[in-house]
């Protein structure tokens, strides 16, 4: 009989799946048995040969496994792959979602398929495969989804610097069907946005935020208001749907404030003379509308991560206290900061430390009207903390 290919933990290492936590490190592994290929399927076992899960190897990758199934019955093959897509459709659809929304249709870990992320934007798909084992079974995933009802295109964007640690080539471009017309756009809760499939930030769109955009509706109106990192603008074009005396959409990248005032132009508020776009590094740019003594009602801080892994986050913390700090100073006396952080290593306990120094240094005093988190169709699991990356406050200042 062949080898079985699996891989055996060193003494005392299992407790983690124990816990059902979905990834194995490489400082776990004492043994890896019958010579296993990037992204195959292994039986994790503990130090006295016990089942403990299937996974898939990672040979290049600190996470040296990622487990599909805890059960030993379990056979990982395209029907397994078929079943958890349906799951994760039904749990979607019982939020609400209809097949024509834009929504995320299958969030890594949480959905039980590490390191593979769909969005699905009406007809298209944008997808992400992120690891050794997501990218094996990449045909078989696609196939499945093909089968979706009123799917007419699957576009890959695997991108992330996650494929660089797994050993993987980035990958971008279409997969299966039709590709996304240049001019489609999205509606989110009565408001329409440009969607850039093949060349916008992550799969094309920050679905995330949907349900914490919607503060803005009751916060914006009559207000002056800053949107940092704009990207597409849904923050600051729903302030100004909302009545916002002037918004200020800040962004880096030329790119981007093209993509706001596109968008802008989609909701009727081409030429609108409360708008504003100006191009620039967010931290520059807050000091100097400090200098100049400008100040804001409403702010909204939604940088990029910041820390991608444990070993940034130090770095990270003085990038989050710094722009926090330079917001407070900008805020009206009973103004608003919407203030975010994407970065999974950030966890929302250690993000309100930074954030309440950063406010204990600008000398102002506030209280927190929300706490945000991602939005429901980016699930969390309790067995996999490390899946709540986004994370948020509302403050109101004194």
């Amino acid at each position: 009989m062949p080898t079985e290919k699996c891989l055996h933990l060193a003494s005392r290492r299992e407790a983690s799946l124990f816990r059902r936590h979905p990834w194995v490190f490489s400082g776990a592994v004492r043994q890896a048995e019958g010579d296993p290929a990037p992204g195959e399927t292994v039986a994790i076992r503990s130090a006295s040969g016990e089942f403990l899960a299937w996974a898939a190897y990672s040979p290049h990758s600190q996470i040296r496994a990622r487990v599909w199934s805890f059960d030993p019955r379990e056979r990982i093959g395209a029907e397994f792959f078929r079943r958890r897509l349906r799951q994760a459709c039904d749990y979607r659809r019982k939020l609400g979602f209809q097949e024509g929304d834009a929504f995320r249709l299958v969030h890594g870990e949480a959905d039980g398929l590490p390191a593979v992320v769909v969005d699905q934007y009406g007809p298209f798909l944008s997808c992400q495969f992120l690891s050794a084992g997501a990218e094996a079974w990449k045909k078989t995933i696609v196939d499945a989804l093909a089968e979706l009802p009123g799917i007419r295109g699957i576009y890959e964007r695997s991108e992330a610097e996650a494929r660089a640690r797994e050993g993987l080539p980035l990958a971008d471009g279409l997969l299966w069907g039709e590709e996304p017309p240049p001019d489609f756009t999205i509606r989110e809760k009565g408001v329409a946005y440009r969607m850039d499939m093949p060349g916008g930030h992550k799969t094309g769109f920050y679905l995330d935020q949907r349900e914490n955009r919607l503060v803005v509706d009751a916060l914006a109106p009559d207000a002056q208001v800053l949107d940092c990192c704009c990207y597409s603008g849904a923050f600051g074009i729903r302030a100004a749907l909302a009545g916002a005396r002037s918004v200020t959409f800040l962004d880096d990248a030329p790119a981007a404030l093209e993509l706001a005032q596109a968008n802008c132009a989609l909701n009727g508020l081409a030429g609108d003379p409360r708008l504003a776009f100006q191009r620039g590094d967010m931290f520059t740019q807050l000091r100097k509308y400090r200098d100049a003594r400008r100040s804001f009602d409403l702010i909204v801080l939604d940088p990029p991560k910041f820390a991608s892994t444990q070993g940034k986050l130090i770095r990270a913390a003085r990038g989050y206290k710094d722009v926090n700090l330079l917001a407070f100073k900008l805020l009206n006396p009973g103004g608003t900061l919407l203030t975010f952080s994407c970065s999974a290593a950030m966890t929302p306990e250690f993000f309100r430390t930074v954030v309440a120094e950063a406010l204990t240094d600008a000398g102002r005093t506030a209280r927190v009207a929300r706490v945000f988190s991602q939005a429901p169709d980016h699930p969390l699991a309790l067995n996999f903390p490390e899946g709540h990356y986004l994370t948020g406050l509302e403050l109101r200042m004194e």
